[in-house]
């Protein structure tokens, strides 16, 4: 066979493929990888603004890694990540200090509630004092008359528990106290089914109720300054991370805090639970969430 047609025949090959690659490129798209709280996917919220956010950026595909916040960011922090959103302050101070994290922003919050089987064995109904809630849960629980399910999994709700506990000067233990290890919902209906209290953001709850899963947990302790639950966005470093979208990254960030994002935050929810489970930065005083984001992050 002549030189020549081998060598043409290599080159078309070559043509076509490379085009085909380019080609699968351009109708794939561009993924941007977000790290999450289990909250914020569990509800639905990140999905519905995922949708919006599609709208401008038809070629771009969201992969979202939803985890405790905890697992979220130390997944950010190996390269798995361009964009974190979480609400542990306490963890998240530690990252951004270490430069893993930049241009954080709050961007919603909402409230963890304490809840608990309808008979209430501990007496904690209608308080609004958190640690004096499990105070008197571990009281119970020593005398075998209730029980408490933890997740036990570094989230973000994990981390708050484990503070009210500290207030309360209590390092729980002992058979009353269970840890799930396991994400928000999957508590919720170990709780549920035992009959034990635990705590767990507004808006996990309120959809697992709607569903009729939680026929057996009720709220019991709510509207505790302690129980305020605010949700952080934060970029990930590309100078201290390699891979990393940062321009992708920051225009859904820039999204998340635009009018339209804020708002799709506030209303999100009211039609399918008939209450609202998060709000919107945009509508509150932000000095004053980050006062309360420093206290709960340097506490």
């Amino acid at each position: 066979m002549d030189k020549r047609i081998i060598i043409m025949g290599v080159v078309l090959a070559i043509l076509v493929f490379g085009g085909y690659i380019s080609y699968t490129m351009l109708t794939q798209g561009e993924t941007l990888r977000i790290s999450t709280t289990t909250s914020l996917y569990a509800t639905g919220l990140l999905d519905r603004l995922g949708e919006e956010f599609e709208k401008t950026h038809p070629n771009v595909v969201i992969q979202v890694i939803a985890v405790g916040s905890g697992e979220a960011l130390r997944k950010a922090s190996m390269g798995d990540a361009d964009l974190v959103l979480v609400h542990a302050p306490n963890l998240e101070i530690k990252y951004v200090n270490d430069g893993f994290l930049v241009e954080g922003a709050i961007f919603a919050y909402n409230y963890f509630v304490i809840v608990g089987p309808p008979d209430d064995p501990a007496g904690i109904k209608d308080l609004r004092n958190s640690t004096m809630a499990f105070i008197k849960i571990m009281e119970a629980g020593e005398k075998g008359e209730a029980l408490f399910v933890s997740r036990g999994d570094n989230s973000g709700t994990h981390n708050r528990e484990m503070f009210i506990w500290s207030k309360a000067c209590i390092k729980p233990s002992g058979g009353w106290y269970i840890e799930s290890g396991t994400g928000m919902s999957q508590t919720l209906e170990i709780a549920n089914e035992k009959g034990a209290y635990t705590l767990t953001d507004i808006g996990t709850y309120l959809k697992l109720r709607k569903t009729g899963v939680l026929n057996n947990l009720e709220i019991m302790v709510s509207g505790d300054p302690n129980l305020i639950n605010i949700y952080s966005v934060y970029i990930v470093n590309p100078e201290k991370v390699d891979g990393v979208k940062y321009k992708l990254a920051k225009e859904f960030m820039d999204f998340l805090l635009s009018h339209n994002g804020q708002e799709i935050i506030e209303t999100y929810g009211l039609d399918l639970y008939g209450e609202q489970l998060f709000y919107s930065a945009e509508n509150t005083d932000v000095n004053e969430l980050k006062d309360i984001w420093n206290y709960f992050a340097t506490s």
